[in-house]
């Protein structure tokens, strides 16, 4: 389980290195996405608080990289932040995503990213419930639902 500390140490320190790596151009990616997945992936913007698609889902799945594919989070991992957008405390596995500094805006946070094709997913918090007590506070945009099957 990845806590906070872990989170600043792999920031500072680098990341543990992806199973695989994907890498298009933005001719490309701007073929494959909308225009707002783009925008949130590509251009590290970040939708708007409480609009997202995911925000309020309750649906057992794995999140996927909107980009690549690749599973990022756990549904059971996802909790009501409050903070509008979709939070989770874990990635899937410790190497799926990748934690970066970010001085951006006059402020010091820690942006997650897809450590397979470097998406920008959202950023980390060291407020979350116990016991990681990380929020991972990630925009719909960057990510897409793949339902568990139901059973019979």
């Amino acid at each position: 389980m990845q806590t906070w500390n872990d989170v600043i140490r792999l920031a500072n320190n680098g990341n543990m290195p992806p199973e695989r790596r994907v890498v298009k151009t933005d001719a490309e990616w701007k073929a494959q996405l909308t225009p707002e997945q783009y925008h949130v992936t590509r251009e590290h913007g970040t939708e708007r608080a409480f609009s997202g698609e995911y925000c309020e889902a309750h649906e057992a799945g794995l999140y996927a990289c909107v980009c690549c594919g690749t599973p990022l989070y756990d549904s059971r991992t996802k909790f009501e932040s409050g903070t509008g957008w979709p939070s989770f405390t874990q990635p899937v596995q410790d190497n799926a995503i990748k934690y970066k500094k970010d001085t951006s805006y006059g402020m010091t946070r820690v942006e997650v990213l897809c450590n397979v094709c470097d998406a920008h997913q959202g950023h980390a918090f060291p407020d979350g419930p116990a016991p990681s007590g990380l929020r991972l506070c990630i925009n719909s945009a960057s990510v897409q639902l793949v339902k568990e099957p139901q059973q019979a």
